[in-house]
C-alpha cells in the first residue's frame, strides 16, 4: 500500500514498522485517514454519515463478503481478520465529530476513544497483548494532539487540550514492535507542549520522529 495514502506524521512513523506488522499498521493509517477526509471534505452531515455507514456495513461483513477494490478495505482484509470490531468502533469515533461546531466535549472524547481502540487493536495483532494499555494511551494522546492540530475553532482546540491534560504526561514503554505508534505518541507530546501545534512543522520534528523511531523516546 502507497504511503502517500496518509499524512506525514503516519508516514515517519510506518518507517519503524516491524516487516510482519507493517501491512496491518499501512491498512490502519490508510483507513483512519480516508475516514478523516470523508469527515472533513462531506458537505452536509447526513452525506458524511452515509459514507460512514458503508465502511461500517463492509466490515461487518465476513472479507469473502465485502465490496472488491477498494486498496484500504482490501488491505484491511488481508491483515486485520478478527480485529475488525476495533475498526468499526474508530469509524464510530469519527462519526463523534460529524456536527455543528463546538463539538461536545464527550464527542470529543468519544473521537478519542475510537483511535485509542484501533491502536490497542493493533498491539494484539502484533502479539503484545501485554501493551494494550500502552498502545491505547499512545491511540488516545495522539488522537487528542492531531484534532487540537487540525481543528479552527478555539473552544474544540481548549476542549481537545484539556481532555489530553487530564489524561497524564507519563507513558509507558512501548515493545519494539509497536514504534510505530511511539513515533506518533511522541509527536502528539511535542505538538501538545506547544498548546496544539502541527505534530510536524519544523525540522526539530522531523528528527525526533527519527530518534522516537530509533529509541523510542
Amino acid at each position: 500500500m502507497h504511503d502517500d495514502l496518509f499524512p506525514l506524521p503516519q508516514r515517519l512513523a510506518l518507517n519503524y514498522a516491524p516487516a510482519y506488522l507493517r501491512a496491518p499498521t499501512a491498512a490502519l493509517f490508510a483507513l483512519d485517514a480516508r475516514l478523516g477526509e470523508l469527515v472533513a471534505k462531506a458537505n452536509e452531515p447526513l452525506l458524511a454519515q452515509l459514507r460512514l455507514a458503508w465502511w461500517r456495513d463492509e466490515l461487518s461483513k465476513a472479507p469473502t463478503d465485502r465490496a472488491k477494490g477498494d486498496p484500504i478495505l482490501d488491505a484491511i482484509g488481508e491483515t486485520w481478520t478478527g480485529e475488525e470490531r476495533a475498526l468499526v468502533r474508530l469509524i464510530d469515533g469519527w462519526e463523534q465529530l460529524v456536527g455543528e461546531a463546538p463539538l461536545p466535549t464527550p464527542a470529543i472524547g468519544g473521537f478519542a476513544s475510537g483511535r485509542a481502540g484501533a491502536f490497542a487493536a493493533l498491539a494484539r495483532l502484533a502479539g503484545q497483548s501485554a501493551a494494550e494499555e500502552g498502545a491505547h494511551q499512545a491511540g488516545r494522546i495522539w488522537a487528542l494532539a492531531d484534532f487540537a492540530a487540525r481543528v479552527s475553532n478555539v473552544e474544540e482546540r481548549q476542549t481537545a487540550l484539556g481532555l489530553a491534560d487530564a489524561h497524564g504526561h507519563r507513558f509507558p514503554s512501548l515493545p519494539r514492535a509497536l514504534r510505530p505508534l511511539a513515533v506518533l505518541r511522541g509527536l502528539a507530546h511535542r505538538s501538545l507542549a506547544r498548546g496544539g501545534a502541527s505534530l510536524v512543522v519544523r525540522r526539530r520534528d522531523i528528527l525526533a520522529a527519527l530518534r522516537l523511531g530509533m529509541i523510542g523516546r
